[in-house]
């Protein structure tokens, strides 16, 4: 039997692990970008970007619709890159987050006091139709991010991935363990859009090399995830 761990409260709600995500909707597309800067927006020293071919790293830009979360039904944007602590073995290899913006204030606070993501209250819009997921990014009152990937049948059998999270928490680095039940609907990158607009997130994606077309693509309708309680690594 999992033993369960309460960690405290936030805002009079109890905290407590594993954390269990019920239901989910998540693109998650990456990109190869110049190593050189990626490093200028990975923050300390604690984590080393993973190169995927010389001078290469891997940019990874996750949409996520939360519709059944102990933490709220809100909407969700990571933009990070894959990596691990600074001389640890490949194995190890997780993705550092470097914003994650959401739009709603609970799990904001959550996000950095317990796992010390980099959460910023921000206007995300998702919106589906038959063919489609639509999602834009604002800052202020500006949008930042516009994202349109096809909406795709999902086929095969349920899968999951575990996975770390890295972070700062109160800047010692961390790790945040999770398993994730991966999309099943992949995309053709080719029919991805992404469009910038103005604002300090849109140059930051400018300066990896975005607008572009990604590596890769997938899209996950009605998926579960499990984070477990983080440790300093």
């Amino acid at each position: 039997m999992e033993t369960t761990i309460e960690w405290g409260e936030i805002q009079g709600r109890p905290i407590t692990f594993p954390m269990e995500v019920r239901t989910f909707n998540a693109v998650t597309m990456g990109f190869s970008v110049a190593r050189s800067a990626a490093s200028a927006l990975l923050p300390g020293d604690a984590f080393e970007l993973v190169e995927i071919g010389d001078g290469i790293a891997q940019f990874i830009l996750s949409i996520c619709d939360y519709r059944d979360n102990p933490w709220g039904d809100y909407n969700e944007v990571n933009l990070g890159f894959l990596t691990r602590p600074a001389g640890a073995p490949m194995d190890v290899i997780g993705s550092f987050v470097y914003r994650m913006p959401v739009d709603q204030a609970f799990t904001c606070e959550a996000g950095n006091a317990v796992m010390g993501f980099p959460k910023t209250v921000e206007r995300i819009d998702v919106s589906y139709d038959d063919t489609a997921v639509r999602a834009q990014l604002w800052q202020n009152d500006d949008v930042a991010l516009a994202v349109e990937v096809p909406r795709v049948v999902q086929v095969g059998p349920r899968t999951r991935m575990d996975s770390v999270s890295y972070s700062y928490l109160d800047g010692v680095p961390y790790g945040t363990p999770l398993s994730i039940e991966l999309g099943r609907g992949v995309v053709d990158p080719s029919e991805v859009r992404v469009e910038l607009g103005t604002g300090q997130i849109a140059d930051e994606l400018r300066s990896l090399g975005l607008p572009a077309t990604p590596d890769f693509c997938g899209w996950g309708e009605d998926l579960s995830a499990t984070f477990l309680l983080g440790h300093p690594v």
